[in-house]
């Protein structure tokens, strides 16, 4: 842990970032935490760890051109997803539910990359989307025969991340295609729709996906875990975003 406290201390601006995070209504600490090593202690070397990755990833991408991706819309929605997906985990008590966090924050980063390689053919497809009535992962795919789903999940393969995370990613658009981690994707999926239904910005979608039932079913929650999830969701939106998106226009 003090090996873990000191690496992340010898970045100032992602502690000045972490430690505003941990403060924050995120985790609703009953007293305030002052050092990142009072934040390893109490948080976990694993938690910390993707909470780091998570406002690293979207620093590294703050530069990327808006021609067709408005930046600061498309993190407002996947944070948004990522917190769904952190209180539907919370829900199901799984372990380490900044995992799910980093999952849904992440679940439409192949965009960042499909959209800025393919330019025409990207145009193309948020046509279609738009003058057919398609969802735009569907597009994607009749026009470039991949989406941002599929780029999403070679993407960070490619950086070693956990294989949950990469197949969530990978599969978050259609989860029973997810055989070693199909509650993660599950969770990921309705977490994006939730996102989309409250109308919390958008990274290039303009409908709201389907809900796979499926999902629904690997989940086994009531459907009155919805209004205490949106609850939380619109507490935690805010701070979240002014946290994470510090510096991106």
């Amino acid at each position: 842990m003090r090996d873990i406290a000191q690496i992340i201390s010898a970045d100032q601006s992602l502690s000045a970032r972490l430690l505003r995070l941990v403060n924050s209504a995120f985790f609703w600490f009953p007293s305030r935490i002052d050092t990142i090593s009072h934040a390893v202690t109490i948080i976990g070397t694993k938690q910390l760890r993707d909470l780091a990755l998570a406002t690293s990833v979207i620093q590294m991408f703050k530069g990327i051109p808006g021609e067709l991706i408005r930046v600061k819309p498309f993190w407002q929605h996947c944070i948004a997803c990522g917190i769904g997906s952190r209180i539907l985990a919370s829900f199901q008590k799984m372990p380490n539910i900044e995992s799910f966090f980093v999952s849904g924050l992440l679940h439409d980063i192949g965009q960042l990359i499909l959209y800025s390689d393919n330019t025409e053919q990207a145009k193309e497809a948020l046509t279609l989307s738009a003058e057919e009535g398609k969802l735009l992962y569907i597009s994607e795919r009749n026009v470039m025969g991949l989406d941002h789903a599929e780029v999403g999940g070679l993407l960070l393969s490619e950086w070693r991340l956990p294989k949950s995370i990469e197949e969530t990613v990978r599969f978050h658009h259609r989860p029973a295609g997810s055989k070693r981690f199909p509650m993660e994707a599950s969770i990921a999926h309705i977490s994006d729709l939730i996102a989309n239904a409250m109308q919390l910005e958008t990274s290039g979608e303009r409908l709201v996906p389907i809900l796979a039932k499926s999902a629904w079913d690997e989940i086994g929650l009531s459907t009155s875990v919805l209004a205490p999830m949106t609850q939380q969701m619109d507490q935690q939106y805010k701070d979240s975003v002014d946290l994470f998106l510090e510096g991106i226009k």
